[in-house]
């Protein structure tokens, strides 16, 4: 009875995998590593049409640190339903699923064992992801609206805050203890958004969106880097390579440290009903330009 009951759950999955994305029949089979995509060199360019980049609303990709899965978030255009996608590497080949209904914007902790859902969480279990878990009240409070929250290897935590002007948090670890969260700098908290951070594994640079007067249009990609003393440096912005008129937004930084990912729509928001349009992935070597030399 329970491998019945297994079947017919990865059955329902699998009808509502076709259901959400594009013709899976008329779409050959993914085979290699990044889905099996020619990677890019530094021009972005979107990120396996036709699989994760479809006509519904995709957004906010991350993999597991042995680069064999990918989960990102979808809202089915007919339904306006959220789900939580994954592209799972079985062998060569790379087979969509529906991990379940989505929770805050998804991304994965460096090692690969939480995924965060803004102030919630999940675990990985011996079966899957464990149930969705509170993150306690340091984080889990009515006054704050966490969108993306992201962590480095060591423990700090970055987050976003639609409800309080638009805001970015940091908690640290010190001694081996949480320490509450507190505002990031004037020049990163600036413009008329803050939003979706993404923090480098190794804590050396945190990027995010903004719009802000030195901006390209709409939103745009931002970084800082961590410096000497530990404070954070500037806010620069990326540059026309990935930033337009449009919008970019929900950056991340695949855990080979190769590739940019983030959402691209070159049309204003207030013109178009998918604000972040698709997943775009270019070299990372986009970011080591702009670190400085200490």
């Amino acid at each position: 009875m329970k491998h019945f009951c297994s079947f017919i759950i990865l059955l329902i999955s699998l009808l509502a995998v076709s259901s959400h994305g594009c013709s899976q029949e008329a779409l050959p089979l993914l085979e290699g590593p990044y889905l099996g995509q020619t990677p890019p060199g530094l021009t972005p360019k979107i990120f396996a049409p036709g699989y994760v980049a479809t006509r519904h609303r995709d957004y906010s990709g991350s993999f597991t640190p042995d680069m064999t899965e990918f989960y990102f978030s979808r809202m089915d255009v007919d339904t306006e339903k959220w789900l939580l996608i994954r592209f799972k590497q079985i062998g060569n080949q790379w087979h969509e699923s529906v991990v379940g209904p989505r929770v805050g914007r998804p991304l994965l902790a460096p090692d690969g064992k939480t995924m965060h859902l803004g102030n919630k969480y999940m675990v990985r279990t011996e079966s899957g992801w464990s149930d969705i878990k509170s993150m306690g009240t340091m984080f889990d409070r009515k006054d704050w609206g966490i969108m993306r929250l992201t962590s480095s290897a060591d423990g700090t935590i970055v987050f976003d805050d639609y409800k309080s002007d638009d805001v970015l948090r940091i908690s640290t670890v010190r001694n081996g203890k949480r320490q509450p969260p507190v505002l990031l700098g004037p020049h990163i908290n600036s413009g008329k958004w803050t939003a979706h951070p993404f923090i480098a594994a190794d804590g050396s640079y945190l990027i995010w969106d903004s719009e802000k007067d030195d901006g390209y249009g709409d939103k745009d990609l931002y970084i800082s880097f961590r410096q000497q003393d530990g404070s954070w440096g500037k806010a620069i912005n990326l540059g026309d390579t990935i930033n337009t008129a449009g919008n970019e937004a929900s950056a991340y930084v695949s855990p080979d440290g190769k590739y940019l990912f983030f959402n691209h729509n070159p049309i204003k928001r207030e013109d178009d009903v998918d604000p972040e349009g698709d997943i775009y992935w270019v070299d990372a070597q986009i970011i080591e330009k702009h670190r400085p030399k200490f």
